[in-house]
């Protein structure tokens, strides 16, 4: 059984073999070495490529998705001129990983889908803006491998998602006007101020700020100044406080299972310091703590209360029963095509969605990341992000071993991009916001951050050699 798994996740993969057998990867990569070679410029190439996806993470909050789109073609851009220069003889092993091959994968199946959509022109538009996303992710997993890039690109996001914070904090202090209906008109919080800051959209604010809570709360650990540390904790409240304010049931949702999840990660780095007590009951302690603070804030905060209370009503609260609506007529969709879908984009949605809509219940989105990539590209497709999921979480934790064996804090962001990712799908399953530039830019750099952490196989046989020395024993 464990041969399986191993086999289903990926976990022996051998870069070598298929490098070894890819016409693609003979044919392309290398092409431009020798330039390469006698290049000053692309003798800085990551360090290029880290200005450009710095360029990304520090206005995609800010600007238009039209210049989002300009710098996701310059990455694409800079990505290829490196892949191709390149020395084609000598790969590093370590630059393709399974989740590449994955991402891959689902690429794959989103061209197929393309080609069988019934709005081929709308979906392929959109399979661009895919491509773009996905190469984002190469090019983030390849900057990344180096630690202070790294570092130096997670700290950018969470001082960006102070400026956005603090400004959402100050509409709930001054107030602000409602972009949309985001509120029952009929609720009593219909006069409640939803903070939304530079984004429009407190669904997306919320979704934008998850990975932004969970890096805080990490940094608190990862950095061992005391001023470093008192940032990341002002990061965490003030992250935490605007989140919390948007009103956001999904975004509430994604934080507690992110925080929950972080924590849990964390008790796993330290069991092995931990006295036999507290190695058994820390989860329970902090897991029984934070029901506690949400039992009484549902009790003493009305607004938290009414929010809360609205997620079980069924359709008597407007947002349930708009989301029952759109979902019915989704799961017609999928019905008619399962195979391969429509094909992938909001465009292609737009178009088909209004054959099967109810009365009065137009939508741009599925409202879940689920149903939308089922209904873009079929079970195959979901199947294949279900897989794709799957062997993230498992270099993660792979990874994250590793990584507690050598004692190396490089390991703690890890947990930081795993618990993200977890936040992040958790509120993706009542909400779309995922597929928006300002939070699917995020989504691919927490997963680009796991495939930065992956290691050959050999390196890995190498470190179960020497763990089971004895003087690993007696640590």
């Amino acid at each position: 059984m464990n041969l399986v798994w191993q086999r289903f996740t990926l976990s022996y993969f051998r870069v070598q073999d298929y490098f070894a057998t890819s016409y693609i990867h003979r044919a392309l990569v290398g092409l431009l070495s020798s330039w390469r070679q006698s290049s000053i410029l692309l003798q800085w190439g990551d360090t290029i490529a880290a200005a450009l996806l710095s360029l990304i993470y520090l206005l995609a909050p800010f600007v238009s998705t039209t210049l989002l789109g300009l710098l996701l073609v310059a990455c694409f851009g800079f990505w290829l001129l490196l892949t191709l220069s390149d020395d084609g003889t000598s790969t590093n092993s370590s630059s393709f990983t399974p989740i590449h091959l994955l991402v891959l994968a689902y690429w794959a199946i989103a061209a197929i889908a393309t080609a069988f959509s019934p709005v081929k022109k709308a979906a392929l538009n959109d399979l661009v803006t895919l491509t773009l996303y996905l190469l984002l992710f190469a090019l983030c997993a390849r900057v990344l491998r180096s630690s202070r890039l790294r570092s130096w690109l997670i700290v950018l996001y969470l001082h960006v998602s102070l400026i956005v914070s603090v400004y959402g904090l100050r509409q709930w202090f001054f107030g602000a006007d409602a972009l949309a209906t985001w509120v029952d008109p009929t609720s009593p919080l219909s006069k409640t101020t939803r903070v939304y800051s530079y984004l429009g959209n407190p669904n997306l604010l919320a979704g934008y700020l998850i990975p932004a809570v969970v890096f805080s709360l990490v940094a608190i650990v990862a950095w061992q100044s005391w001023y470093k540390k008192a940032l990341g904790l002002t990061a965490l409240i003030v992250n935490s406080a605007c989140l919390v304010l948007t009103f956001s049931r999904g975004g509430w949702i994604g934080l507690v299972v992110s925080i929950l999840t972080v924590m849990a990660l964390l008790i796993y780095w330290w069991s092995v310091q931990m006295p036999p007590f507290w190695r058994t009951w820390s989860l329970p302690i902090i897991l029984g703590g934070l029901i506690g603070v949400l039992v009484l804030a549902v009790i003493f905060i009305e607004p938290v209360r009414l929010r809360v209370f609205s997620i079980f009503a069924d359709r008597q609260d407007s947002s349930n029963n708009f989301r029952r609506n759109v979902w019915d007529a989704v799961f017609e969709m999928i019905r008619d095509r399962p195979i391969l879908g429509i094909g992938p984009g909001h465009n292609a949605f737009n178009k088909i969605y209004p054959l099967y809509q109810r009365p009065r219940y137009s939508a741009l989105s599925a409202y879940s990341i689920l149903l939308e990539i089922a209904v873009e590209t079929g079970f195959i497709g979901l199947g294949c992000f279900l897989w794709l999921l799957v062997v993230t979480f498992n270099t993660g934790y792979m990874q994250l071993r590793r990584l507690r064996q050598l004692g190396n804090r490089e390991g703690l962001w890890l947990i930081g991009a795993i618990a993200s990712m977890v936040g992040m799908l958790a509120h993706g399953t009542v909400d779309t916001v995922w597929f928006r530039p300002e939070v699917n830019s995020l989504w691919w750099l927490v997963v680009a951050i796991i495939a930065s952490y992956w290691t050959p196989l050999s390196q890995n046989q190498s470190l179960d050699r020497s763990s089971a020395s004895p003087e690993a024993a007696a640590n």
